[in-house]
């Protein structure tokens, strides 16, 4: 059980946070935003996964986003996924090279996307293409904040991987604090490690590995596991790890989210399901909460994989993450009205004798 104390008074801390807002920078959401593709899945084992950009483009992934009012959306193209000539081994660690080479150039598209005042949206792909979107991110924003929404906490080395899969250990590639507990990695001299563990949070885990655990303890992650959230709900779990990673409420937010967070049941086309997740209502409100700071400025969507299950599966997985982008981006379950217009369109009747009756 992964738990962090939370005291009696968390009410109060609640308002605290609501008014320390009143005080801080004021932040307005992003109205510009960039997609970006990556078709990838050398960082684990299951084909399809690279074919969820297609899928979530197929599936009018634009035209949602462009239904958000006022939201400018252009869509960057996918990452070149090519293998490298260079042949390198590294212990426990499958397919460096060409995991290296596509976050390279993910990480260049992020910062690009940054730089144009556009919130960068990754559509993955598996989890490991989380080192180019953060490092992306890290360039534009050294001041960024992580929350990682996902079943797992994707923070082991090569050393403590049970699979030596590269989606198990974007996060250990990524924070400065660990740099020590890995080899030299040839390829990987393009990413220096410097982004701070105590920026990052977690939410929704319920399977992670004893040294993930012995990490989280060491360092004191803000971590959300299921059984937390159950018991304090979406809504405390998220103002509290926002409260402790930034405190001012001035740091630009980015947002990692793992299809498997959602419970197996929501998300059934996804290669390392997980019962007793999220449901998709909790994500939704998660997403609309992390919008409504105006700080968001990243997300990344993956581990979707449409090979996976069958049609009905995949229509339910890619409708889900939909459903996330569009509460992170903006969409509201209330509903728009519309721009510039304050009555009902007025209906006139040319029929004499109709108008007449009326008479």
């Amino acid at each position: 059980m992964i738990r962090l104390f939370y005291p009696s008074s968390s009410t109060i801390r609640i308002r605290v946070f609501v008014r320390n807002m009143s005080h801080s920078k004021k932040w307005e959401p992003l109205k510009g935003v960039g997609i970006i593709g990556v078709p990838f899945e050398k960082g684990q084992k299951k084909y399809g996964v690279s074919v969820a950009p297609a899928a979530m483009r197929s599936a009018g992934l634009i035209d949602h986003l462009k239904e958000i009012d006022g939201l400018d959306v252009v869509d960057y193209g996918d990452i070149e996924t090519v293998s490298p000539k260079q042949s390198v081994t590294v212990n426990n660690m499958s397919h460096l090279p060409t995991v290296s080479a596509c976050n390279q150039q993910l990480s260049e598209r992020v910062s690009q996307v940054l730089r144009d005042d556009r919130i960068a949206v990754t559509i993955g792909g598996d989890h490991s293409i989380g080192v180019g979107t953060v490092d992306g991110h890290y360039k534009v924003h050294e001041d960024m904040i992580l929350i990682w929404v996902d079943a797992h906490a994707d923070i082991n080395t090569n050393k403590t991987s049970e699979s030596g899969s590269v989606h198990g250990m974007p996060v250990a590639l990524l924070v400065k604090e660990l740099s020590d507990y890995w080899p030299y990695l040839p390829t990987m001299d393009w990413q220096v490690p410097k982004f701070s563990i105590k920026n990052l949070g977690y939410v929704g885990l319920r399977s992670v590995d004893k040294y993930e655990r012995l990490v989280i303890e060491k360092y004191n992650v803000p971590t959300f596991a299921m059984e937390d959230i159950e018991e304090l709900g979406v809504k405390k779990s998220i103002y509290h790890i926002l409260q402790t990673l930034d405190p001012n409420m001035n740091k630009p937010i980015h947002v990692s989210f793992d299809i498997d967070s959602l419970d197996a049941l929501e998300a059934p086309s996804t290669g390392t399901p997980v019962r007793g997740g999220l449901t998709l209502r909790e994500a939704i409100n998660l997403m609309e909460i992390i919008h409504s700071t105006g700080r968001l400025r990243a997300i990344d969507l993956v581990e979707i994989n449409p090979a996976l299950g069958n049609d009905a599966d995949r229509k339910r997985t890619i409708e889900a993450g939909l459903a996330v982008l569009r509460a992170g981006l903006g969409f509201s379950r209330k509903g728009t009205a519309p721009r510039g217009i304050l009555d009902l369109p007025i209906q006139t009747y040319h029929d004499r004798e109709y108008l007449a009756k009326l008479n």
